[in-house]
């Protein structure tokens, strides 16, 4: 028996420990140590920090970080932005030129262009410019766990197809798509919840996480009961196209043999958007090397 639950079990009037005594004693604990994440979220909610918890933008996603402060941590959303545009430079990373990350979030950043190329450049040529950051992140940023959030804001960026932001992202992606396992899921899930819960719950918020990292859940009763009566949500998927679905509301696409995707997918608005910029890029250069001769 834990002296803290057996003192909250003596200060309740009960006889033994019950899971009211655990739960006081498990938000004591918290309440104790969290300063620095009730500060976050009121600078989120005063509007200091930039996250959106509703609406749908083009190029932009809720990713989840997590911060230890001593024995204590928590999780927090920061926004994801992408932009794209002609040239052939690949995937640049902001943090990643000024020095403000370590190498496995560098590998996370690299996986994105082996990704493209081996899903859109199969039977055209990759050619693009992209750049990648954390909004208003100004420590080192570390870990591969914001590697999907990463890749969904880029390829929304590309497709010009909006993203809900009610709904925020954790997850390690592969070069083939899939969904690898992260740490600290409850801390993540319940970070955002929290802003969400501030602000007023819509019923069309949660999180995406890896389906592996579901045997991990072990979140807050005031989470679970808001997932039980349909007031937030916790999707967990395998695949980037299961993610891609979620966040868009549109089929993600099959290829057929010729690697060409239906209409209407965002595969297919984000094969054709590649194209036109590497149609657009060598006719650039041709014109500009016609002018100089």
């Amino acid at each position: 028996m834990c002296i803290r639950d057996s003192y909250w079990a003596g200060t309740n009037g009960h006889e033994t420990v019950t899971a009211e005594d655990v739960q006081q004693s498990l938000d004591e604990r918290a309440h104790r140590a969290n300063l620095a994440a009730e500060q976050l979220r009121e600078e989120i909610l005063e509007g200091l920090l930039f996250i959106a918890t509703e609406d749908e933008v083009v190029g932009q996603v809720n990713g989840l970080s997590v911060l230890e402060i001593g024995e204590f941590s928590f999780g927090h959303p920061s926004r994801i932005t992408a932009r794209t545009f002609m040239g052939d430079d690949g995937v640049i990373h902001i943090e990643r030129e000024t020095d403000m990350s370590l190498p496995d979030h560098d590998k996370g950043v690299l996986t994105l262009n082996a990704y493209l190329g081996g899903t859109y450049a199969q039977h055209q040529p990759l050619s693009l410019n992209a750049s990648l950051t954390f909004e208003q992140i100004y420590v080192y940023v570390d870990g591969d766990s914001a590697s999907s959030s990463e890749l969904y804001a880029l390829l929304s960026s590309l497709s010009l197809i909006p993203i809900r932001q009610g709904i925020s992202v954790t997850g390690s992606v592969n070069q083939r798509g899939e969904i690898q396992p992260i740490g600290s899921v409850n801390e993540k899930i319940e970070g955002f919840f929290d802003i969400c819960c501030a602000r007023g719950l819509t019923g069309e918020q949660g999180v995406i996480i890896p389906a592996t990292n579901v045997v991990n859940l072990m979140l807050r009763e005031d989470v679970v009961q808001a997932a039980r009566d349909g007031r937030f949500h916790v999707w967990a998927v395998s695949h980037i196209n299961e993610g891609l679905e979620l966040l868009t509301g549109r089929p993600a696409g099959v290829p057929n043999a010729d690697g060409d995707y239906p209409e209407g997918t965002v595969h297919n608005a984000v094969k054709k958007r590649l194209l036109e910029l590497a149609t657009e890029l060598k006719s650039f250069g041709e014109d500009h090397n016609e002018e100089q001769t």
